[in-house]
């Protein structure tokens, strides 16, 4: 018995220095002839095979830890061997298992409320009504895991609460207690303070939180910190959680072979380990592919994320408006938008699709819903990345309501926020719509300019689909005399004989704007009569004739 129980010790020796296939030989090894000293040596068997990435392994033995711990009535033992539960077939993306388990522990440790055990059963109860939108009871819950880690002094119970409670804060809306929240976490984590699984789950859990409020200089500064850590843990599911993160930072920062890379890697890592991250690869990886143009490519990685999380993604709906099917993008993005009835900041990633498609389906009563909502959940979480998206989206509406002055005016705020976050493609984007509206408007050396930015950022990141739309939108040459495009398509149909009130409906403009029109044109080309417009129009019709096309497509 005695050197049995040596034995174990001696692997769980070798579990808190990260030996994990040390600890797990010596485990394996150990001959118990004690029901006590055997679960034990199981639940050393299970977190060395959780940290190899063995997880049927891991479950396998946990449970049979715990049915041992619970018959012999060792209530904290037993309960926290089913929160492990809980936490493992979460990572399976098994719902109602995990729930089953985390029900085990309550009744496990609800009579024992002064432990660290207890509190971390709390804790994932707190996850859970996060994951609800319940975030007043998440916070509650989180507040009292927080107390009683503070008050038993346990560095770990301590940081996993103020991540947690830091995250619903977030998602409540109160940015700088929450961050501040994750920062303290964050502290005890690079302090070297935390065991292996704690400071993982907090590195991560803020990388998260700058991702999802677009806080991407936080974000970058975070992501360095984790990957210098998950690589001192290499046989964990760090590195492939990591690298996930670490993929999407570098496919906003513009480095999308780097990305992808890092996302298949990640993809590899998990694979058979950790479901939801696996998805969250494979959505990034598709998100890469679409925006270089390989509309195969991206449909495929996106169906891969479906398969193993039940959830269409939302880069499909930008798929699908890619391909001109624009009902299917409607339906998807809107079908999305219902899942998120609680999370804005969820809600604020999924709008400016919504803006876009709705623009192209020609249902801009939607896009300005959609645009005015971004705004809102922009302002209320003072996000820099949300508040660049939703100039965005706002340009994109007035461009499409022909208030194309408003409309340069919303995007040269755009351009300039998306350049100070640093932020490539959604810059170039901005940008073609700043060159769009700025033609529109009549000044086309900006609108050359700005269309000539955006091309070269496009070419350069590999859009395909991008570079192709700004070449298609290139300047031809300008109209005569300093003529805008509205001027020359007036101009047009008082040649071809039009009335003032036949140019006007035909324009869907008043009467008294053409009017205005057509004193601006006499003016320019220097004539005094609708006749003596209409020769100068006959004389310089090569000239004309482009800019007619360019307005009437």
């Amino acid at each position: 018995m005695g050197g049995a129980t040596d034995q174990v010790g001696q692997a769980r020796a070798a579990l808190g220095e990260g030996a994990w296939s040390d600890a797990l030989a010596l485990a394996r090894q150990a001959a118990t002839g004690d029901d006590l000293a055997e679960a034990d040596r199981l639940d050393v068997v299970a977190e060395a095979s959780w940290w190899l990435g063995r997880l049927d392994d891991c479950i396998e033995a946990r449970e049979e830890a715990y049915h041992r711990y619970d018959a012999l009535g060792a209530g904290r033992r037993s309960g926290q061997c089913a929160v492990w539960l809980w936490e493992h077939h979460q990572i399976r993306a098994r719902s109602a298992i995990a729930g089953a388990w985390l029900r085990r522990a309550r009744r496990a440790l609800e009579g024992d409320p002064e432990c660290v055990e207890h509190g971390n059963l709390v804790l994932r109860e707190a996850e859970v009504a996060h994951g609800s939108g319940t975030l007043d009871q998440a916070a509650a819950l989180a507040g009292q895991a927080l107390e009683l880690g503070r008050r038993l002094g346990s560095a770990d119970l301590e940081a996993e609460a103020l991540q947690t409670l830091g995250r619903v804060l977030v998602d409540s809306g109160h940015l700088a207690e929450g961050l501040g929240h994750l920062d303290e976490a964050m502290l005890s984590a690079v302090e070297g303070r935390l065991s292996p699984f704690a400071t993982g789950k907090v590195h991560c859990s803020m990388i998260s939180a700058c991702e999802q409020l677009g806080d991407l200089r936080r974000a970058a500064e975070w992501t360095d910190a984790t990957r210098r850590w998950s690589e001192r843990h290499p046989l964990a599911m760090w590195p492939g959680i990591c690298r996930v993160h670490h993929a999407s930072l570098l496919q906003q920062q513009g480095d999308w072979p780097a990305a992808e890379r890092e996302a298949r890697r990640a993809c590899a890592e998990l694979d058979g380990f950790h479901v939801p991250n696996v998805a969250a690869g494979y959505v990034e990886i598709g998100e890469i592919r679409r925006r270089l143009g390989d509309l195969t490519g991206a449909e495929e990685a996106f169906a891969r994320a479906e398969e193993l999380c039940g959830q269409q993604s939302p880069g499909l709906a930008l798929v699908r408006l890619a391909q001109h099917r624009i009902d299917a993008a409607t339906t998807l993005i809107a079908r999305l938008l219902a899942d998120q009835t609680w999370n804005r900041l969820a809600r604020g990633r999924l709008l400016p699709a919504r803006v876009q498609i709705a623009v192209a389906a020609g249902d801009l009563a939607a896009a300005e819903d959609a645009a005015s909502e971004l705004e809102r959940i922009a302002t209320d979480f003072k996000s820099p990345a949300l508040a660049a998206a939703a100039l965005s989206a706002r340009g994109r509406v007035q461009l499409a309501r022909g208030d194309s002055a408003a409309a340069c005016a919303t995007l040269q705020q755009a351009v300039q926020t998306w350049h100070h976050l640093e932020v490539p493609y959604e810059l170039a984007t901005a940008r073609l719509l700043l060159g769009q509206a700025c033609k529109e408007c009549g000044d086309d050396d900006t609108a050359a300019r700005s269309l000539a930015q955006a091309g070269e950022i496009f070419e350069r990141l590999g859009a395909a689909f991008d570079t192709a739309e700004v070449a298609g939108r290139a300047p031809t040459a300008g109209p005569p005399a300093g003529l805008t495009e509205r001027e020359a398509e007036v101009l047009g149909l008082v040649a071809s004989g039009a009335t003032n009130k036949q140019i006007a409906t035909t324009l869907h403009l008043s009467e008294r704007t053409v009017a205005r029109h057509l004193s601006n044109i006499f003016t320019k080309i220097g004539v005094a009569t609708r006749t003596a417009a209409a020769a100068f129009a006959y004389e310089h019709a090569d000239l004309l004739a482009p800019a007619r096309r360019a307005d009437s497509g």
